[in-house]
């Protein structure tokens, strides 16, 4: 079974992979496909959210006589993806908690009342 990451999921790991170094479209794509498969059609409309957002920047740089668009996540990325990181701490929680129930009682159970 593969979880495939879409909206705000998404949107945290593409800043999370920025967050470790500038990087092009494809780079970024391959980077995302290692854990998840998502393919460049779903990234191009990602990367422009976040870049109208102001969560991300580009900028061009030659390489092979053609020029290269790089992404760049800003502060206001930092923060996102910060905030994404909390989120995705406390949903994370809920599912283990359903995923592994705890074998203790709770405090007052009242079960044999």
């Amino acid at each position: 079974m593969s979880f495939t990451p879409s909206g705000p999921l998404l949107d945290g790991c593409v800043l999370a992979v920025l967050s470790r170094g500038d990087a092009y479209g494809y780079k970024l794509t391959q980077s995302l496909q290692a854990v998840a498969p998502i393919s460049e059609s779903t990234l191009y409309p990602v990367l422009r959210r976040l870049q109208r957002d102001e969560y991300l920047e580009t900028y061009d740089s030659p390489h092979a006589g053609r020029n290269r668009r790089y992404y760049r996540i800003t502060e206001d990325g930092q923060q996102k993806l910060s905030h994404t990181i909390e989120e995705w701490e406390d949903h994370k929680q809920m599912i283990d908690a359903l995923l592994y129930p705890s074998t203790e009682e709770p405090e007052g159970d009242l079960q044999d009342e």
